[in-house]
């Protein structure tokens, strides 16, 4: 009867030895997930750095205002008036309304009142005042291009830039975030890793001291499954440090509305991301498309800036010209509108041009070597880009493919860790083989983690290269 008991109690150490791969599979932590697409909309909703993207397209929206300024009508008066020992030495009173015109062309309409006994001959005016009508014209210099044009031009211009500096912004700031919760889910893979082999080391010590007590094993292998549970309490407070600094760092592009937001401790991610990564985006966007880089914004963004210093280029051609101003204007009396005297007139003209042209040449030859400069970099971005996508294509394969491999190798190396707990059960083993086929394990799963966690960068590079926002 004592020998019966004995040999149960036998078969029930040998039993928790080899339990050790069904032992954690029912405890999985019952936690709220934060999946990947959810963290990113909050990122992409509530991040000051997205806000402040959104304030370089306001800034274009305010230069926009600006430059229309430019062409607002205005209102000028001017006047004075000197009394003096009950004389009234001049009242003088200058007012104008002016419209600039797209073409450079400035259209005025006056009324002069000047009075008084020592009042200048030129502003003498008839009792009733003096009106005038009359129109600028720029023969040379400033007709066809000028200053308030091509600003206007730039400013509308620089408000399509800003909308695709805003989305580079917004998908360099994605694929910061994605990184963080990569990490984030490498960690916690790494951390329940770590749990379950320190369960079953504890297990496997258990079951090691129960057969050295009936004389079965050597007392040594207490000693080295000792070894092997505290080396895994170091690898699981490894484990723990590294996932703390991942929450940290993942919490940094946590925010709801204003305020920064800690992720909760029993927040886990999402453990299936590696298979619904890729779903949320159409295929012809990983796989390549015919047009994709004619929308990308860098490429937008850079022909925008060419399209800007191609504006300067021509302003700058323009100032070679001559300035040549002629300005007429039609001068009457209040009353004289309904009666024309086309005698009455002032007329003038406005002439300016530079012997030498030094200055509007070498304005125009730093304009031209600026614009060459922006379409050799527009060429070179293009060609590197399509590379980068046919590189990023080509790594996501290939990763593939290894995470393929390492997958059965991981299985490989599990039949061969049961294998050795069988055949240490009937004697034919030692702890010795068995820890050594469990470190093979961790190892490659431990490479399995890995090679997941650079397939998911990967994806996320790709999208970054595309411009595309997850």
């Amino acid at each position: 009867m004592h020998q019966l008991k004995n040999n149960l109690i036998k078969k029930l150490a040998l039993l928790l030895l080899l339990m050790t791969f069904g032992i954690t599979q029912s405890q999985e932590l019952q936690s709220e997930i934060l999946t990947y697409s959810e963290f990113l909309g909050y990122v992409k909703k509530f991040h000051p750095r997205i806000k402040q993207a959104n304030l370089k397209l306001s800034e274009g929206e305010a230069g926009l205002m600006q430059a229309r300024g430019a062409f607002d009508p205005k209102v000028e008066v001017d006047y004075d008036k000197k009394q003096f020992k009950d004389n009234e030495y001049y009242s003088v009173l200058n007012s104008s309304f002016k419209i600039p015109t797209w073409y450079g062309i400035e259209v005025k309409a006056s009324f002069d009142n000047g009075e008084g006994i020592y009042i200048n001959p030129e502003n003498v005016t008839p009792n009733n005042g003096l009106t005038s009508v009359g129109i600028t014209v720029p023969i040379g210099q400033g007709l066809w291009i000028n200053q308030r044009m091509t600003d206007l031009r730039k400013a509308k211009l620089q408000i399509r830039l800003s909308e695709a500096e805003l989305k580079l912004e917004a998908v360099e700031i994605l694929y910061e975030a994605s990184a963080t919760y990569f990490d984030w889910l490498k960690a916690y893979n790494e951390l329940k890793l770590y749990q379950n082999y320190l369960k079953f080391a504890e297990t496997r010590y258990g079951g090691i001291t129960k057969l050295i007590e009936f004389g079965d094993k050597p007392a040594i292998d207490s000693i080295e499954a000792g070894i092997v549970i505290k080396n895994r309490k170091i690898n699981l407070l490894e484990a723990e440090l590294k996932l703390t600094k991942a929450k940290l760092e993942l919490s940094n592009f946590l925010w709801i509305e204003n305020v920064p937001v800690e992720l909760q401790e029993t927040m886990i991610p999402d453990e299936d991301l590696q298979n619904t990564i890729g779903q949320d985006q159409p295929k012809t966007q990983i796989d390549g498309e015919a047009n994709l880089l004619v929308n990308h914004p860098k490429l937008e963004s850079l022909q925008r800036k060419i399209e800007i210093l191609t504006l300067e280029r021509k302003l700058k051609a323009n100032s070679l010209l001559p300035k040549l101003d002629i300005g007429y204007y039609y001068l009457s009396e209040p009353s004289y509108f309904d009666n024309y005297r086309l005698e009455d007139y002032k007329i003038g003209v406005n002439f300016t041009f530079p012997i030498f042209l030094r200055k509007e040449r070498g304005s125009l030859n730093l304009a031209k070597l600026k614009l060459q400069d922006s379409q050799l970099d527009l060429n070179l971005e293009r060609l590197q880009l399509d590379n980068k996508m046919k590189a990023g294509r080509t790594e996501i394969t290939a990763l593939q493919k290894q995470i393929a491999i390492t997958n059965t190798l991981v299985d490989d190396y599990k039949k061969m860790l049961q294998s050795e707990e069988r055949l240490f059960s009937f004697g034919e083993s030692s702890l010795f083989l068995i820890n050594s086929r469990e470190n093979s394990l961790i190892s490659s799963q431990i490479s399995q983690i890995n090679l997941e966690n650079r397939y998911l960068y990967s994806y996320a590079n790709l999208f970054r290269i595309m411009a595309v926002l997850q």
